[in-house]
Order: C-alpha cells, then structure tokens, then sequence
C-alpha cells in the first residue's frame, strides 16, 4: 500500500461516515412513516444499519490513522464533528414524532388523549437535553483550554460514552421499527436500559472531564498564563 493511500485512506473512512450519517437522517426525517406498517419497519431497518457501518467506521479511521502515524489536522477536526452529527443528530430524531406512539386502552380499543402518546424509541425530550448540555460543556471547556494552549483530549470517560452511544441508539432504534420487539416486554425492557443506561453514562462522563478541566485552569492559572 502506497503511502499517500495511507495518508488519504483514514480521512476518506471519516468522511464516508459523513454520508452514511446523512443518509441516516433523510430515511429517519422523510422515509420513515409513524405509527406502524411495513415500511417503517423497511426504512427503519436501513437506517439501523447505516447507523452500526457508521459507528463502525469510526473505530476504522482511528485505528488507521495511529496504526500508520497519519493523524492530520483535517482527521483531528472532521472525526469528532462527524461523531457528534452522528449520534447527537440520531439521538435527536429519536425523540421526534417519527417515534410518537398512542397508548390504546384495553377497555375501548381506541387510542388514549395526546397527553397519553408515548416514543416508541423510549428517549425522552429531558434525555436529549442531558446529552446536548454535557456535549457543549466539554466542546467549551476544551476551546477554552486549547486557546491557552493546552491540550484537552479525550479521555476513558469520553470512550466509554461513545461506546454506550454507539450501542443505545441502535438498539432503541431496532426495537422501535420491528413490530414483534415494540410489542414484547422483554425487548421493551432492553430498550429501556440501553436508553436510560446512555443517558446516565453520558451524564456521568462530564464529571472526569470537568475534574481535569478545573486542574488545569488552575495551573494556568498559577502560572500566569
């Protein structure tokens, strides 16, 4: 393999993922139909597995990219920009009324008021909030200490987040479009978990972040800088 392949490959996987993650959002916004039928459950099952090849190749570009010493300025901005497209877009649309489900009440057999309409995904509004308010946290911590200079790069906490993200989304996504996973309690269960599990882990992830964030502002700040 030439070297300028090696050079071009790890950025190419990245903005590959910027594809797949936009082709995610226009089956999720216009071919994904609510409340049912099959081909909310085709459409839902195609973006399923855009999302897992997205998720993917971020683990692709990144092992490239340190295996073969090619880490660039465009990979180093383009890699988590697209991962935060990615999963904060997908996480957005979860909790969209793509996913509104009635509840249907066993007496009548009829669909329950508004207020009773559930998200088939299980994300909640609240959730989304979590999640976007602990991203712009770090994003805003890391801009203030990279503009003194300071490196601020991810850390275990921000792996184990992703990882959690790569792995709640799809499967509350999975569980929503297939109508035999929707109506088990069991699969609802699973879903629950990874959702709530997500959000918590997400929360959770700050916490290190911010730690190591007010250590160095305080040495800089000793330091004069």
């Amino acid at each position: 393999m030439t070297d300028r392949v090696r050079r071009t490959l790890p950025n190419a996987v990245t903005v590959a993922r910027l594809a797949m993650a936009t082709a995610f959002f226009v089956i999720v916004g216009a071919c994904l139909t609510p409340h049912g039928g099959p081909e909310r459950q085709v459409w839902g099952n195609i973006a399923f597995s855009l999302f897992i090849a997205a998720a993917l190749s971020d683990v692709l570009d990144g092992h490239l990219a340190r295996k073969w010493g090619v880490v660039t300025d465009f990979g180093r901005v383009m890699d988590p920009f697209v991962d935060k497209v990615l999963v904060l877009g997908a996480f957005i649309y979860l909790a969209s009324p793509k996913f509104a489900e009635p509840t249907w009440s066993a007496s009548w057999g009829i669909a329950a008021p508004e207020s009773s309409i559930e998200c088939a995904t299980g994300v909640a509004s609240w959730m989304v909030v979590v999640v976007l308010g602990r991203e712009l946290f770090v994003t805003s911590l890391r801009g203030v200490l990279e503009a003194r200079g300071v490196a601020f790069p991810a850390d275990w906490a921000g792996k184990a987040k992703m990882f959690v993200q790569s792995a709640g989304i799809p499967t509350a996504l999975f569980i929503a479009v297939n109508p035999g996973c929707l109506a088990s309690p069991s699969w609802r269960l699973a879903q629950a978990i990874a959702v709530w599990t997500m959000t918590a882990v997400t929360a959770w992830s700050a916490v290190p972040y911010m730690v190591r964030g007010a250590a160095m502002l305080r040495a800089i700040s000793k330091s004069g800088r």
